[in-house]
């Protein structure tokens, strides 16, 4: 669980390379990760989920305001 939830918005002259790449490429981990999943047809609610990709076992989730800042 070694990704960051967010990533650095580039800046808004940064080329179509980089923008390309925030847009559409992120890491694929294997294994356990904790994404960032929105409830769009429920709640509207934003969630972290901790998750197995590989077994796609759920080990838990929180809402997303709850987990914000909780590292810091």
């Amino acid at each position: 669980m070694g990704h960051a939830l967010a990533l650095e918005r580039p800046a808004p002259d940064a080329g179509a390379q980089v923008w390309d790449d925030y847009v559409h490429n992120r890491e694929n981990p294997a294994g356990e990760t904790r994404d960032l999943w929105y409830h769009g047809l429920g709640c509207g609610a934003w969630l972290v989920v901790h998750r197995n990709t590989v077994t796609h076992e759920i080990y838990g989730a929180a809402l997303a305001r709850d987990v914000k800042g909780a590292g810091q």
